[in-house]
């Protein structure tokens, strides 16, 4: 179980979202293939780029550059899925926050903006490290 504090875009804009206001963290199961690859590996770890993992409790803050966030909805036929629904690779603002969904939809689903820019996250681990 994961809290998000801030989640925004670096160097660009405000907040985009914020699940620590919200009382209910981010969840999901390590390797399932529903969250960016970018926090996953701010996690577990990565021995080869000298990132230790992280321990229950832990507070880190993460760049996540493009390539390990939300990349694979650049690529051609892709298409952004709606948050909660099978496919949807998170995380992703609910749509009841209005602010917050349209500004991540806005620069991760719009096929008019061709890069993607990196994500600056504030993480805090709770629970155990299930892998």
């Amino acid at each position: 179980m994961v809290v998000m504090s801030p989640f925004w875009i670096a160097g660009r804009f405000p907040q985009i979202y914020t699940t620590k206001d919200k009382g209910t963290p981010y969840r999901w199961k390590m390797g399932d293939g529903s969250t960016i690859a970018g926090i996953e590996k701010a996690i577990l770890g990565d021995e080869k780029d000298g990132i230790p993992p992280m321990l229950p409790g832990g507070v880190r803050r993460v760049i996540v550059p493009s390539a390990l966030g939300y990349e694979s909805l650049m690529k051609q036929n892709s298409k952004c899925v709606e948050p909660g629904k099978d496919g949807a690779i998170g995380p992703i603002p609910p749509k009841d926050d209005i602010g917050g969904y349209q500004r991540w939809y806005q620069f991760y689903c719009n096929p008019r903006i061709p890069y993607q820019p990196d994500l600056v996250l504030d993480i805090k681990l709770y629970g155990g490290k299930k892998i």
